[in-house]
């Protein structure tokens, strides 16, 4: 079976041909290269005009010449519209006239299918990290769930940005790289809630370090050290609260070799499995559409004409996972016994007293490393009593040892919410962080992990890990922390809708008006997501 693939969703015009009996990809590509600045949606979509024909033509001899092709599968999205519409077009014209079906395929959920195809992996996390989105993918319940992504905008878009304020073309992230490794670090803001993140304030600092003289060199450095750590450790938030030992990376940016050692770094450090495509397969390319159209193709996932509409907005949760019917879920159960390996930390149990230490980071810069440890444990000893003083059950600190960022703890529960999720658990969630939050207390992390349940302690329900927390009124802030719960319990819940809806009962029943301001927030924040 041989599958022709045609991608066009923003710069790079291509065709390829996915030969499944030989596993060979064949790909003929012609990327838009603005002569300034960044991509001109009328400008790429001229260049689509102009190149689909002749890419798609290259491809098509080559099929030929290995017997044809059964089927046609094209990028339907998510991606700059008029592209879209130019592809879905050629794609089309080009199924009705061999008479084959017609594959719709999204466009990231195909940047984390090359990886999983190619390494091989069961059930990897993916970290899709390209020009426009930023987010990680798992399989659950027959779709892709999000379990993190960026609030603001894409990882390449935001180094584009600090680019063009410099002076360089698109582009930006390959200039970046090649001048970090002249650059010492430069301290920027650094910014992960739970497993979401941020890049607007470190674009704006880095831009500010420019113009006040601090040399390129130097703040590329520090923009990649901190950019690039704050993906591998949402990747590795990810690992931890889905309980799978592997790793993809895909998109564009992962061509970076910063971003595959740091990566790698994280997934040695806890005995996982990393996996990063060839660089063709990384970049926008019509082979990641070919295979996974074949995949889909093969599962009887086709498109008819009048049902073949591209969508900019495609996300990659809309994606009914066809192909991967029955196989296994990316969530397993987690551990509760010896010493426990979260994100951050180790967490060993002796008796009545739990011992967590902060792990050195290999893969962060020292310097950044060294701070986020610190002002990661003074936070945790902090808020678990200011949080206890407002009414919320967290363990007693025994001690704190800053140097060694360890923390001694009472023993509370007697397993995470992520093993013993029921209504009335995530309904205390709720009504506990309504409790925070009108304290002025952001858990910043409030994940299935960072929950425990049971009547140790005489209590049903307990927050622990508060290393992101700190202490804010804005409803923003409250909002994230019940986006951060509900992604957690959207991907690894069997039901989670029920149990959501009881984190955001209990809260709505204990937080009076502020914390309806709150919900009705989370419904922008859920919507303002770039991984479409």
């Amino acid at each position: 079976m041989r599958v022709l693939g045609i991608e066009g969703t923003a710069w790079a015009a291509s065709a390829a041909v996915f030969d499944v009996e030989a596993d060979d990809v064949f790909i003929e590509s012609d990327p838009y290269q603005p002569e300034s600045g960044g991509i001109h949606p009328r400008e790429a979509a001229e260049h689509m005009g102009d190149a689909i024909p002749r890419v798609v033509d290259t491809a098509l001899a080559h099929a030929r010449a290995r017997g044809g092709i059964d089927a046609v599968a094209f990028s339907r999205g998510p991606g700059l519209g008029p592209c879209l519409r130019i592809v879905g077009t050629a794609a089309r014209a080009l199924a009705g006239a061999l008479d084959v079906p017609l594959v719709g395929v999204n466009h990231m959920v195909a940047h984390l299918e090359i990886g999983r195809h190619q390494s091989g992996f069961d059930s990897p996390v993916c970290l899709n990290a390209s020009g426009a989105n930023a987010h990680l993918l798992g399989y659950h319940n027959g779709r892709y769930r999000v379990l993190g992504e960026t609030m603001d905008t894409g990882v390449g878009n935001a180094i584009d940005k600090f680019t063009r304020h410099v002076g360089w073309s698109h582009p930006g992230g390959p200039k970046v790289e090649r001048a970090a490794e002249d650059g010492e670090y430069v301290d920027l803001p650094y910014v992960v809630k739970g497993m979401d993140f941020s890049f607007s304030g470190i674009m704006s600092a880095a831009k500010d370090a420019y113009d006040d003289g601090v040399d390129v060199e130097d703040v590329c450095c520090g923009l990649q050290e901190t950019v690039f750590a704050m993906l591998a450790e949402v990747a590795e938030r990810a690992l931890s609260l889905t309980g799978t030992d592997e790793l993809v990376l895909g998109g564009g940016v992962g061509q970076n070799a910063r971003l595959r050692e740091m990566l790698r770094e994280m997934c040695e450090a806890r005995g996982a499995s990393f996996y990063a495509p060839d660089p063709r397969f990384l970049r926008d390319n019509a082979g990641m559409i070919a295979v996974l159209g074949a995949k889909m193709y093969a599962a009887g996932d086709t498109l008819a004409i009048p049902e073949s509409a591209v969508d900019s907005n495609f996300r990659p949760d809309q994606v009914p996972v066809s192909w991967r019917s029955g196989e296994e879920s990316v969530a397993r159960k987690p551990s509760e016994t010896g010493t426990v390996r979260g994100a951050e930390a180790t967490v060993t149990t002796a008796g009545d007293l739990v011992t967590k230490r902060r792990l050195p980071k290999e893969y962060r810069h020292p310097e950044l490393d060294e701070r986020l440890r610190r002002e990661r444990t003074v936070a945790e000893a902090r808020l678990l009593s200011e949080a206890r003083r407002a009414g919320v059950p967290t363990p007693l600190v025994h001690d704190v040892d800053l140097p060694e960022a360890t923390l001694t703890l009472q023993y509370v529960g007697e397993v995470d919410l992520a093993g013993a999720l029921s209504t009335e658990a995530t309904r205390l969630v709720g009504e506990y962080l309504a409790t925070l939050h009108d304290a002025g207390i952001v858990h910043g992390d409030p994940t299935t992990r960072n929950v425990r349940v049971g009547e140790r302690a005489g209590e049903s329900v307990f927050f622990v890990d508060f290393g992101l927390g700190f202490h804010t009124g804005h409803v923003e802030d409250h909002a994230m922390d019940l986006h951060v719960f509900g992604q957690s319990v959207e991907g690894t819940a069997e039901t989670p809708e029920p149990l959501f809806d009881a984190c955001l009962s209990g809260y709505l029943d204990s937080g009076g008006a502020a914390a309806e301001a709150v919900v009705d927030r989370l419904r922008t924040v859920e919507g303002r997501g770039r991984y479409q």
